[in-house]
């Protein structure tokens, strides 16, 4: 895997300046400083594959219960904004019950449309914010209750349900590069690339060769820092070329589609 050299951005939101840097480190971290406040976020298609220590529990005993419990809620677990952006949608209300992997909210960074998804089954028991709210890294979104599995089936030594991990930190992730090049393009119209912001991996693609799009359509969906990233074009034009296909690893940087 090529070696990525130290990257620097410089973003504005809501007419406050950002300046971020991101620097490789060892064991495929990454150092992001934003703000002169610096960040430690681990990538794992750039982590070595190191072992992990395995915890073993002890053998649970014979359930007492004549017929299985229902499932255990769990304390409530806060979604919190990974990074500072505007609510776009909110999918959920208080009592619904949701599964891993549902969408939550839409929120809106760097020029993406970010996805928060609930990392576990549960139940939403309190919304803080609506469509159009700005919120700042670590606010907290929604009061989230997890289902633990059935007490006659959780082992003694177990806690009843464990926390849903909290999104690590995500580097400062610039708006998705739309660079012109020089190019024949047909009709002497300048030919564009929509460039990765962040490194990632694609999970659809949603145009092709031919394909006529306007100025912020979504051409890319990856995944990025444990959250599903919309990939928009900044100019209008045709597909010429896709550079990459579901399941790729891709780079920050690196090409994804061009457009004339």
């Amino acid at each position: 895997m090529p070696a990525i050299n130290m990257k620097e951005f410089k973003f504005n939101i809501d007419g406050k300046e950002f300046n971020a840097t991101v620097a490789p480190q060892e064991d495929g971290k990454l150092a992001v400083t934003v703000n002169d406040t610096t960040y430690t976020v681990e990538v794992p298609e750039l982590a070595k594959q190191a072992p992990r220590p395995v915890v073993s529990h002890a053998a649970a005993p014979a359930p007492v219960a004549t017929k299985p419990a229902a499932a255990a809620p769990v304390a409530a677990n806060i979604v919190a904004a990974p990074l500072p952006g505007t609510i776009t949608k909110v999918l959920v209300k208080e009592g619904d019950k949701v599964k891993k992997g549902d969408t939550l909210l839409t929120m809106e960074a760097m020029k993406m449309e970010n996805s928060i998804t609930a990392e576990a089954d549960g139940i939403i028991r309190k919304v803080h914010v609506g469509v159009g709210a700005s919120v700042n890294q670590g606010d907290a979104l929604i009061d989230f209750e997890g289902l633990g599995v059935p007490k006659t089936q959780a082992p003694q030594s177990a806690p009843v349900g464990a926390t849903a991990p909290k999104p690590a930190a995500p580097a400062a992730a610039p708006a998705p590069k739309t660079t012109e090049a020089p190019s024949g393009a047909v009709g002497g119209a300048s030919a564009h690339t929509v460039d990765a912001p962040l490194p990632g991996t694609i999970k659809q693609v949603l145009v092709a060769v031919g394909q006529e799009i306007a100025a912020g359509d979504t051409v890319v969906i990856m995944e990025a820092m444990k959250m599903e990233n919309n990939i928009t074009a900044e100019f209008a034009g045709k597909v010429t070329a896709v550079k990459v296909a579901v399941g790729d690893q891709v780079q920050s940087g690196q090409v994804l589609v061009e457009t004339a």
